[in-house]
């Protein structure tokens, strides 16, 4: 009885031996597998860490860049804004030396005007001694003119009415056409052409205005442009134009004689739309040219004024304010991180003993505890 108590003693004993070598051997390999744990927790904050600093520098660098292109924006539309005011200074120059060209070419138009004025003057006073001789022989032509403009009344009706339907329908014309214009008609039997058309731009400005004759006969009068060139001066008209329907022998189309405009019916609504261009192009080319020296002084004026320095300031008040700003959160980031790499490795710390502590008491080895998805690597084997 005594041996078999001593024998189990001895088997107690040596049970229990075995017991603490594999405690110990437990011990050990769970303080092995809790290094490496540590290691490949550390290893994967690190790389999180590294990886969400890289995010935070890249949208820094993101925010510069876009800064900067705001600067370069900024500085190209200044850079665009002088030069289209340089072009417009050297299109202000060009239009001058356009109208000075014109003007001498007006000159040496109206000085040839002179000369054949002068020259049909000289003629008339030769052609009036033989005048005397040649009075019985007009009274017979008269005589045929009479007879044979009778005759052409009758075939065709009054030349007179169908002036007046011609007449008419320019005006309709030029009313249905150039809607924002003024066109004044001529009262019939009063001194002057038939209407007077008064340009406007689309601010309702008078730019200038152009004077039309209306002729419905076979053949072209010669009396037709100094009559209408005289009517244009005493109504002060810029452009002077005959609609007819018989053109002069030197000419088959629309086109400048003698400083008035000549065309048909069906070629005036064209002539015009070009003759009212050339008018408001004029007319804006003198109205840039009014106080362009107070513009300048306008200019310098807003440059050194109070109010863009101050619209400066703030804009270099809101860029300094955005900096210190990115400063600002880039350090609480910062410090919230080191806060949540301490509070992971609490987590993770803790998370080892629960697991150490289930793989003692089933004995069972490789415990899968998972805390987060396989792929992030955060697993407890």
């Amino acid at each position: 009885m005594q041996q078999k108590e001593a024998d189990f003693k001895q088997k107690e004993l040596s049970f229990q031996k075995q017991l603490e070598q594999k405690d110990e051997e437990a011990r050990k390999q769970l303080e092995e597998e809790k290094k490496k744990l540590a290691d490949q927790i550390a290893q994967h904050v690190r790389k999180q860490l590294i990886a969400d600093h890289e995010l935070q520098l890249k949208m820094m660098q993101e925010e510069m860049v876009e800064t900067k292109t705001r600067l370069e924006q900024s500085r190209q539309k200044e850079l665009d804004f002088l030069k289209k005011e340089q072009a417009l200074i050297n299109k202000e120059k060009e239009l001058d030396l356009q109208l000075q060209q014109n003007l001498l070419a007006e000159r040496a138009k109206l000085e040839e005007q002179i000369r054949q004025q002068e020259l049909e003057r000289n003629k008339l006073k030769e052609q009036e001694h033989e005048m005397a001789k040649n009075e019985l022989k007009k009274q017979l032509e008269d005589q045929k003119k009479l007879i044979e403009e009778m005759k052409r009344k009758a075939e065709q009706g009054s030349m007179q009415l169908q002036g007046e339907v011609q007449e008419l329908a320019l005006e309709a014309l030029l009313r249905n056409t150039f809607p924002f214009d003024m066109i004044m008609e001529v009262g019939k039997g009063k001194r002057g052409a038939d209407c007077i058309m008064t340009v406007r731009n689309q601010y309702g400005q008078e730019c200038g205005s152009i004077i039309f004759e209306s002729k419905r006969t076979k053949d072209f009068g010669k009396d037709w442009i100094e009559k209408l060139k005289a009517d244009a001066r005493i109504n002060n008209a810029d452009l002077a134009v005959i609609v007819t329907s018989a053109m002069p022998d030197d000419m088959n189309m629309f086109g400048l004689k003698d400083g008035v405009w000549i065309c048909t019916f069906s070629e005036v609504e064209a002539l015009v739309a070009v003759l009212r261009e050339n008018i408001l192009r004029v007319h804006q080319a003198n109205k840039n040219q009014e106080n362009k020296g107070d513009k300048m002084h306008m200019l310098y004026d807003y440059l050194t004024s109070h109010e863009f320095s101050e619209q400066w300031k703030a804009i270099r008040e809101g860029f300094m304010t955005m900096r210190n700003s990115i400063h600002k959160e880039r350090d609480a980031m910062e410090k919230l991180w080191k806060a949540r790499e301490k509070q992971l490795e609490k987590v993770l710390l803790n998370a080892a003993h629960i697991k150490g502590s289930i793989e003692g008491i089933s004995g069972m080895e490789n415990v899968d505890l998972n805390l987060g998805d396989a792929e992030e690597g955060l697993l407890l084997e």
